[in-house]
């Protein structure tokens, strides 16, 4: 169920009012505000008029919308990233990101306050644990916690969580930010790869091969992979990194060798293929774009279960 229709549900639920009333409400503040607001900012603004609090309401992970400010949750802990220091604009910080997940669904928390990443350094929360998170912000379908957020061990229960993350057929005119989709698209344009230089040891990002977490490295080359995806309702940006570059069918060796890149590109623009990932915000461009997770070919079988699933979602 899309996460706009979840909210509504909610509002209506605690509101009293019916769903169409709810939907009624969130069109006329849109109108007001001349369309300036996304349907999930406008909802959230009638629920704050409605008298609906969601600072205090504990959600399931399914519900959580883009743009949320105070979202609360509990949930288990799957896996933890390493914890990675790093240097902006002069001011040094760490950041750490997690899985968590509930019966309904997961999210990625990404920590930024140092007392919280101490719980983890520390040993006093980690994979397996149980946590309520409180005032976390969602951002381009993540959970972010800042120092006004915070997150601790619980000893409430949670039931079978669901660890693989899930996507939703959507069509690229009607995905949101933050959106994990799965979408049969053409390939209708595909730019020259960017190069860029990973440390050896973390595979993160590195600066004149210097790494934040390891100092001077002997770099690895990766290349980043733009393309753009016509769905037929909507054109979308979409970038692909190492596996999903595979995925698509362009080999190491075509990525690196441009003259081979120019073939394989011809042989790949009008070929149609199943992508899924999330909806992001690109800051530097302030536009959406898809940040691609795999790539499927369309086989019949695969093809046919698209089709009933679009028909009995009708």
């Amino acid at each position: 169920m899309d996460n706009y229709v979840q909210l509504i549900a909610r509002i209506a639920q605690l509101s009293g009012l019916s769903e169409e009333d709810i939907e009624r409400k969130i069109e006329a503040k849109r109108a007001k505000l001349s369309g300036l607001v996304s349907k999930e900012g406008a909802a959230q603004i009638v629920a704050s008029e409605l008298g609906i609090n969601f600072d205090k309401e504990r959600m399931k992970i399914s519900e959580l919308v883009q743009g949320m400010k105070r979202a609360n949750i509990l949930g288990k802990i799957i896996e933890v990233s390493p914890v990675r220091s790093f240097n902006k604009n002069g001011r040094e910080g760490k950041v750490v990101n997690m899985l968590v997940a509930d019966e309904s669904s997961n999210v990625k928390v990404v920590l930024w306050d140092t007392n919280q990443i101490a719980l983890i350094e520390e040993g006093k929360i980690g994979a397996g644990n149980v946590v309520e998170i409180s005032n976390g912000n969602v951002r381009n379908g993540e959970l972010h916690l800042s120092s006004f957020s915070s997150i601790k061990q619980s000893k409430e229960k949670i039931g079978e969580v669901i660890t693989k993350k899930l996507f939703r057929f959507a069509k690229l005119k009607d995905a949101k930010l933050g959106n994990n989709v799965k979408t049969r698209a053409l390939i209708v344009n595909m730019h020259d790869p960017r190069y860029f230089e990973v440390c050896s040891e973390c595979g993160k990002k590195v600066n004149e091969a210097e790494c934040a977490v390891h100092g001077k490295v002997s770099p690895k080359k990766r290349a980043l992979l733009s393309i753009v995806l016509d769905d037929g309702s909507d054109t979308m940006r979409a970038i692909l990194f190492a596996e999903q570059i595979l995925q698509l069918g362009v080999s190491d060796e075509e990525l690196y060798a441009p003259e081979k890149f120019i073939e394989v590109k011809s042989k790949l623009l009008g070929e149609e293929k199943y992508f899924a990932g999330i909806i992001r915000n690109n800051s530097i461009y302030n536009n959406i774009e898809f940040n691609v997770e795999s790539v499927e070919e369309v086989k019949l079988d695969a093809l046919i279960k698209e089709l009933e699933s679009s028909v009995y979602s009708q």
